[in-house]
């Protein structure tokens, strides 16, 4: 079978690669270019689409005799999960673009690439599965808990599920370095890109929005949970909910983001107890087994990526919103963040938290 693999210059693609040839399939080695070409001189290990990635990409698909292809989604990724990214922290919300990055870009733009080049599947190093029974593909956590993704995929199309292959799905890090190591890759020791690939390492996430000239950087009042002034921010877009650290108030005692209002440029602190939330309303729900999600269902449910599953109750409100209620409150409910639903190691689906309740 050919199949195409989504090469980053990193140590889990290039054995995700090696691992699909050693099973005898055909494949073929892309690179995904999303930087602008006004970027095109972006370089640094933060940057998982770098001239440097391309080039040990390139290294890795030389050693494993393979072609190699660069597919410029740059126009895309500017308009589908830049774009988002910025809207978002206008808005006084937390984005996820990895999320965003995966439905649209690697699971939709790149599919139809890699099938004119006549790729009958993708693959991707992401630690998680697609396990196929019944007739149905399902999407799955990877065997390394510690190293699953499945949170950042539950926003990919039903219908692609059986164009992909997640060949690490059933190993661990250390055993991918270890491969890597043994076939004698560049990428051995490359260290993994961080969450947001296409903010230079000149700066974090702050310096990029205020480079594209983001209007969310206009200082505005920290208040209490009575509505007293506490302090001064520096503009909504360099907070989010949940925050303790760099909030300059003067409560005396340790102090959390517990609320963004960008309509009146302020932004709300109080102590841990006033962040914790038991009630949830998402939109944006996207299904990846609920055939009929027409009652309530009892599931477990992520409201972030490094969180665990909590028990909740997930009661549908229409075609693509809910209301997600938790047995146990949670810490820092985040509009912009994904709640993920779980049937064990399944992916049930999915939305985006749009209002604590």
């Amino acid at each position: 079978m050919r199949i195409a693999a989504a090469m980053s210059g990193g140590v889990d693609s290039s054995v995700t690669a090696y691992e699909l040839k050693k099973k005898g399939h055909e494949v073929i080695g892309v690179t995904i270019k999303t930087w602008p070409k006004e970027s095109g001189e972006l370089t640094g290990e933060r940057l998982c689409c770098s001239l440097e990635a391309v080039q040990l990409a390139r290294s890795v698909c030389e050693d494993l005799d393979i072609p190699f292809h660069v597919i410029d989604l740059s126009e895309e990724f500017a308009k589908e999960v830049a774009g988002y990214f910025m809207r978002e922290y206008e808005m006084g919300r937390t984005p996820n673009p990895c999320i965003y990055c995966n439905s649209r870009i690697k699971f939709g733009y790149f599919l139809k690439k890699a099938r004119e080049l006549g790729a009958e599947k993708i693959a991707t190093g992401h630690y998680a599965r697609v396990i196929s029974a019944d007739g149905h593909c399902y999407l799955a956590e990877g065997v390394d808990k510690k190293k699953d993704q499945s949170y950042f995929l539950y926003d990919i199309p039903r219908e692609t599920l059986a164009s992909i292959e997640f060949p690490l799905g059933g190993c661990t890090k250390d055993e991918v370095r270890r491969i890597a190591e043994a076939q004698g890759f560049v990428t051995a020791y490359q260290p993994s890109s961080q969450d947001i690939c296409f903010v230079s390492e000149k700066g974090d996430y702050r310096g990029y929005l205020h480079e594209k000239g983001v209007k969310a950087f206009t200082p505005g009042s920290i208040l209490d949970t009575e509505g007293r002034v506490v302090g001064e921010h520096k503009g909504i877009a360099g907070y989010t909910v949940g925050q303790r650290k760099g909030l300059g108030s003067a409560l005396g005692e340790p102090a959390y983001v517990i609320k963004i209002d960008p309509a009146n440029n302020t932004i709300v602190v109080g102590d841990k107890e006033d962040a914790m939330h038991g009630k949830v309303r998402i939109g944006g729900i996207n299904r990846l087994t609920l055939d009929k999600f027409d009652r309530p269902e009892r599931l477990e449910v992520k409201i972030r990526y490094a969180s665990g599953k909590a028990p909740a109750i997930v009661t549908p409100k229409g075609e693509d919103e809910a209301v997600v209620e938790f047995e146990k409150d949670q810490f820092a409910p985040t509009p912009g963040q994904a709640a993920v639903f779980y049937r064990e190691e399944i992916v049930v689906g999915g939305g985006w938290i749009e209002e604590v309740l």
